[in-house]
């Protein structure tokens, strides 16, 4: 695997804040309703049908495909595999479960590529950006943001451990705003949900035909 560019601690930091906004997005309460939707839910407005929301979100799109479409566009991104990811972004486009909120998802994903547009000197960034410009992919946020942690060197453990939590997070401060939830109960509920997630990421990282298909 060609070795990633190294970056600076600032890098690092930059890189954090630069996926904040599309975190936030994604967690958005237009994303809240679409993938409720998807998993055929009721629409959340209560702590139960949240937690429901919750599991479903988890058990049926973030482990089994969103996951590892971010492992997947990682391994891409590393290996300067443009053609592999713009086919692999227009698969993805086929997914059922992601229909019902593939808008919020291409907002955040073509919003988090126009934040690394001024990445003169990354040709896979360049090279995608000219893929999603022409309309030959989307810009899904997951491959935006599997494409964001390769080009950064960040650990993918980290990553993706960070992508759950913060998504699921998001989920329920969103919902928080139409709902009843105290501070304690939230918590507590993220806590609950995301116990599980090193569990689920650790097989992802020991399967490395995801992030070489």
């Amino acid at each position: 695997m060609p070795s990633q560019p190294q970056r600076s601690p600032a890098a690092a930091a930059e890189l954090a804040a630069d996926l904040g906004p599309l975190l936030e997005q994604i967690g958005s309460p237009d994303a809240l309703a679409g993938i409720a939707e998807a998993l055929q839910v009721r629409p959340v407005n209560s702590l139960r049908e949240l937690r429901i929301f919750l599991q479903g979100y988890h058990a049926r799109i973030l482990r089994p495909i969103e996951l590892p479409a971010i492992l997947r566009a990682f391994g891409h991104a590393t290996r300067h595999e443009v053609r592999e990811l713009v086919a692999f972004d227009q698969k993805l486009g086929g997914e059922p479960l992601l229909q019902n909120f593939s808008s919020s998802s291409r907002l955040a994903g073509q919003n988090q590529l126009q934040r690394l547009r001024p990445l003169r000197d990354e040709r896979t960034v360049q090279r995608y950006l000219a893929a999603v410009d022409d309309g030959s992919a989307q810009g899904w946020h997951t491959l935006v943001y599997g494409l964001t942690l390769a080009i950064y060197s960040r650990p993918l453990r980290q990553g993706l451990l960070g992508y759950a939590q913060q998504t699921t997070r998001g989920f329920i401060l969103s919902a928080s705003r139409t709902i009843d939830v105290s501070a304690e109960a939230a918590q507590l509920l993220w806590e609950e949900i995301c116990q599980g997630l090193p569990g689920a990421v650790e097989p992802l990282l020991g399967d490395k035909a995801l992030s070489q298909a």
